[in-house]
């Protein structure tokens, strides 16, 4: 028997899972279900680009919601401060200084289910997470990514 994989995520990210489930089951579903019912007057379905993006969307709409129940279903809530916060973890929100050059990121580590880069909340998954989990403010870390190796300075973890 294998265990299903665990999905770290905070209680706003699950409950935001959750509304997405909600709506793709009780609005979206019924949405494409009509698309595909008009598609099918229009006549030959063999060569129906509207029958056949609908059915699409509907194969996407069912992927999405049985990956969102299984994510939902083995969510691990992250609750602030039950781990020391001096460490890097998930829940932290990293800032640190690439070497020699000196810029600032700023990153907040979460679970894949919640990861936004342009919102600047990374995946605890991500080379840059993995490399900086368990490290401390004043640490060097290296930092293996695809676009290279790069090192970096701790420099606040909150």
């Amino acid at each position: 028997m294998s265990t299903e994989k665990q999905y770290p995520m905070t209680a706003a990210g699950k409950q935001k899972l959750e509304e997405e489930l909600d709506y793709l089951i009780t609005t979206k579903r019924k949405e494409v279900v009509e698309r595909i019912k008009i598609a099918r007057g229009f006549g030959d379905l063999s060569e129906n680009s509207e029958y056949d993006a609908a059915k699409d969307e509907q194969g996407f709409v069912e992927g999405r919601i049985s990956l969102l129940q299984t994510m939902i279903r083995n969510a691990m809530i992250i609750e602030e401060g039950t781990s020391a916060s001096d460490i890097v973890t998930i829940g932290r929100t990293v800032t640190f200084k690439e070497l020699p050059d000196e810029d600032e990121e700023t990153y907040t580590i979460v679970g894949s289910a919640e990861a936004d880069p342009f919102e600047g909340r990374i995946s605890n998954d991500s080379p840059i997470a993995k490399a900086l989990m368990g490290n401390k403010v004043g640490n060097r870390v290296k930092i293996s990514t695809p676009g290279g190796d790069m090192d970096v300075e701790i420099v606040s973890i909150k």
